[in-house]
């Protein structure tokens, strides 16, 4: 078979232990997964409510154009519905945008370490990958434009970026977009975009007016809580969304995940109320990282990233021991750390708890 030489070596994404597979690993009742950035409340109570009432004709294909989701998102967001791409989650619209403007001859520049399917989706398309070290945790925008030449095509700007969660500075932002040319792709991940509370924050929406090479990726997986539905989306000038549009799948939306993410989309007292738990579940690792003398990056997301002045790996079977998936910053770049999903207030007690069991078994804590 003639398979594309970079695939050779290259692994699939890994998504870690299942709490039913950790259960059985360890004889454990209960299991507390914070390794994939999930929302601990779940959803709105008015999706489980259109889930249970539901009546819908699978055997008829979903809406192709995602109708109903897309006219009250443009309305939501104030962007005209044409400005607006569907995918199945976030990384399908990453996988479309690599599909239709990487391949072997042109470059692509993103920060390290950083969302991991930017480059995985660039390797796959034969394009040259160019990582810039993050700098105290944030994207080193100065040397991603040195970095820019007449045969890059995309650059990945992940904000609050994954896994350190740190905001891209607006003022750097703007700055940097005025130095990319035009004919160069700026794509702006905003996953955690509905838990930001930083208020130097301008909403990215607003860049779009005066950029045509810019596009705001956003997503229903993480504080709307519906990951298991697979609808992110993306909004930029209706030009490059018209361009776009062809590499898309059809029906990429299934009836059910169109239904839910609208619902969701109508609740915003159900994420007003997860991004005052998430305040307050930071809080409760700030305090921690602060008594233990531990360095924790300022995060803007649903996690955190912790140091453990250990192997983190080791940090990270400990706590799968104790009934806790995390993430070791062994896989994910950044060594002597762990990324944790910030949970409910309880999960967030139990886990620190736990952490600290474990710290103490591996000598950090005496």
């Amino acid at each position: 078979m003639k398979w594309k030489n970079q695939l050779t070596g290259m692994k699939p994404y890994q998504p870690g232990h299942s709490t039913d597979e950790v259960k059985k690993m360890f004889g454990l009742d209960t299991i507390v997964k914070l390794a994939s950035n999930e929302n601990p409340l779940g959803f709105s109570i008015k999706v489980s409510e259109f889930l249970e009432n539901q009546s819908i004709n699978h055997a008829i294909y979903p809406d192709g154009y995602a109708s109903g989701l897309r006219q009250a998102l443009a309305k939501s967001l104030g962007v005209d519905q044409n400005q607006l791409l569907f995918g199945n989650g976030s990384d399908e619209i990453i996988m479309m945008i690599s599909r239709a403007l990487l391949q072997p001859g042109v470059n692509t520049i993103m920060a390290t370490p950083t969302f991991p399917q930017y480059r995985h989706n660039a390797v796959i398309d034969g394009a040259e990958v160019r990582e810039v070290q993050l700098k105290n945790g944030a994207h080193d925008l100065q040397e991603m434009a040195q970095q820019i030449d007449e045969n890059t095509a995309v650059v990945w700007l992940c904000s609050p970026n994954n896994p350190t969660g740190l905001l891209i500075d607006q003022h750097e932002l703007e700055e940097f977009i005025q130095k990319v040319p035009k004919e160069v792709l700026v794509v702006l991940d905003e996953a955690y975009f509905e838990y930001i509370t930083d208020p130097s924050y301008k909403n990215s929406i607003t860049l779009l007016k005066d950029h045509d090479n810019v596009i705001v990726l956003r997503t229903f997986s993480k504080a709307y809580g519906l990951a298991g539905f697979r609808v992110g989306y993306a909004v930029a000038q209706k030009e490059l969304i018209a361009r776009l549009d062809p590499v898309r799948e059809p029906f990429n939306n299934t009836v059910t995940s169109q239904g839910a993410a609208l619902v969701a989309l109508n609740d915003s007292s159900f994420i007003e109320a997860c991004r005052i738990q998430n305040e307050s579940g930071k809080k409760q690792f700030e305090d921690y990282a602060n008594t233990h003398n531990l360095h924790m990056y300022p995060t803007q997301g649903n996690f955190v990233l912790l140091e453990v002045k250990a192997d983190a790996d080791l940090v990270f079977d400990g706590l799968m021991k104790k009934g806790f998936i995390i993430r070791s910053g062994n896989a994910l770049g950044t060594p002597g750390y762990i990324r944790v999903t910030i949970g409910t207030t309880q999960q967030n007690e139990e886990f620190l708890q736990k952490l600290t069991d474990v710290l103490k078994d591996a000598e950090v804590f005496a």
